[in-house]
């Protein structure tokens, strides 16, 4: 039977992660959750704790889609924020064809799951229409992308 960990182990896995993190520069994601408790070998709920203390010093954030990120001074807005600017940043108008998942997958980093449930948002509010055979166009420019 294994032993009961001491009390404060997210503690140290939080500190063990924050020091990965800084000696691996380049590092953009962490591992996933299931890999952490397996190298750790402790419970999903001790890693999320450890992840917690991470997050509330500003060193790693969650990104839906993605799993745990680590915090560097670029980009933080939500995916959704991110695809909506694509229209402006794309220079799209109203008609125009919006990028397929799969390279808004490639493009934000994200899950096809989390690009998906951000289309449907888009398409409920009217910003992005869906055309069987044509793909998805722009049919409203968003309120902040119009005044800019």
């Amino acid at each position: 039977m294994p032993e009961a960990s001491p009390r404060g182990t997210y503690l140290v896995i939080a500190e063990a992660l924050r020091s990965e993190i800084q000696a691996q520069g380049g590092m953009e994601t962490l591992p996933s959750e299931a890999d952490l408790m397996d190298s750790h070998r402790v419970s999903r709920n001790t890693i999320r704790r450890a992840l917690k203390v991470l997050e509330a010093d500003g060193v790693v954030e969650s990104a839906p889609g993605i799993g745990w990120r680590v915090v560097r001074g670029g980009d933080r807005r939500s995916l959704a924020e991110r695809m909506t600017d694509v229209i402006q940043e794309d220079s799209l108008s109203v008609g125009d064809a919006y990028p397929s998942e799969s390279k808004l997958c490639e493009r934000f980093g994200a899950s096809r799951t989390a690009v998906r449930r951000v289309l449907a948002q888009m398409e409920g509010n009217g910003v992005l229409a869906t055309v069987h055979g044509k793909g998805r166009t722009v049919c409203a420019l968003p309120a902040h992308t119009a005044r800019s």
